[in-house]
C-alpha cells in the first residue's frame, strides 16, 4: 500500500489508469491516511475466505501491519470494478459492527408446489469479534411453504455473533402464490361482446355479405376490360 499526495477526481482518474485504486485508512484516534493500492492486489485480497469482512494487514509507511477491515467501497455502475475504498483500522480483541451477507440455501418445499420465492433482505447488521465475522450467513428455505415467511428469528444462533437487526421484524423471504395476470373489466366486456359462442347463430335478419360476382358484365361481357368489341 502505498500514500498518495494528491487528491481529487483527477489524481483518481490517473491511478485507476495506472491499475491503482484510491483509497483512506482511518486509524484509531490519529488521522486518516490517503493512499493507494494495485487493484489485482485489493481484489484479491477481498476475494478470499473472509470475502469482504476479511482482516488485511495494512502497512503503511513501511511500519508493521496493522489490521484493518473494509468500510466502505465505490463501484464502476457499469463495469463492476472498484474504483475507491474505505479501510478502517481495528483490534482483533474488540468488537466490531459488519454486514453480512445472507444466502438462501436449500430448495423450499413450497416452491415444489407451484410457489414463488423471493429474498426480502440480502444482507444483516452483526457485532463480533474481526476474526469471527462470518463471511456470509446461511438461511436454509427447505421447510417453507406457500404463505411462509423466514425472519431473522427463525435463524440458529452463530458463536460469537449477535445480531443487531430487530429479529421479528427482519423479513429475509416470503413464499408466495404465483400471480396470475388478469385483463382489465372493460377489455373483456369488448371481447365478449365482439365474439359470438361457439354453435350461436347470427341474429335474424343481419346482413349476409353479397357473393361475389362472377365477371364485371356476367355471361353477357364482351372482350376484356379496356377493349372495344370490333
Amino acid at each position: 500500500m502505498q500514500p498518495r499526495d494528491a487528491r481529487g477526481s483527477r489524481e483518481s482518474r490517473r491511478l485507476r489508469k495506472q491499475g491503482m485504486i484510491p483509497g483512506v485508512v482511518y486509524g484509531r484516534g490519529e488521522p486518516a491516511h490517503v493512499v493507494c493500492v494495485a487493484d489485482r492486489d485489493l481484489r484479491r485480497a477481498l476475494s478470499g475466505p473472509g470475502g469482504l469482512n476479511a482482516i488485511l494487514d495494512v502497512v503503511l509507511d513501511g511500519g508493521s501491519p496493522r489490521p484493518a477491515v473494509l468500510k466502505d467501497y465505490q463501484q464502476d455502475p457499469i463495469r463492476g470494478t472498484l474504483t475507491h475504498f474505505d479501510l478502517q483500522e481495528v483490534r482483533l480483541d474488540q468488537l466490531i459492527h459488519a454486514t453480512v451477507i445472507v444466502h438462501l440455501v436449500g430448495e423450499a418445499a413450497g416452491a415444489k408446489e407451484g410457489g414463488v420465492l423471493s429474498q426480502v433482505t440480502r444482507d444483516v447488521n452483526v457485532e463480533a469479534l474481526p476474526m469471527e465475522i462470518p463471511e456470509h450467513i446461511d438461511a436454509d428455505v427447505s421447510e417453507m411453504h406457500i404463505g411462509d415467511t423466514l425472519r431473522l428469528a427463525d435463524l440458529p444462533t452463530i458463536e460469537g455473533v449477535t445480531y443487531l437487526d430487530d429479529p421479528d421484524e427482519t423479513v429475509l423471504a416470503t413464499l408466495t402464490q404465483p400471480t396470475r395476470a388478469e385483463l382489465p373489466e372493460d377489455l373483456v366486456e369488448e371481447e365478449e361482446e365482439g365474439e359470438l359462442a361457439e354453435g350461436e347463430e347470427a341474429p335474424e335478419g343481419a346482413a349476409e355479405a353479397p357473393a361475389e360476382p362472377e365477371g364485371r358484365g356476367g355471361s353477357g361481357d364482351q372482350g376484356e376490360p379496356g377493349t372495344t368489341p370490333g
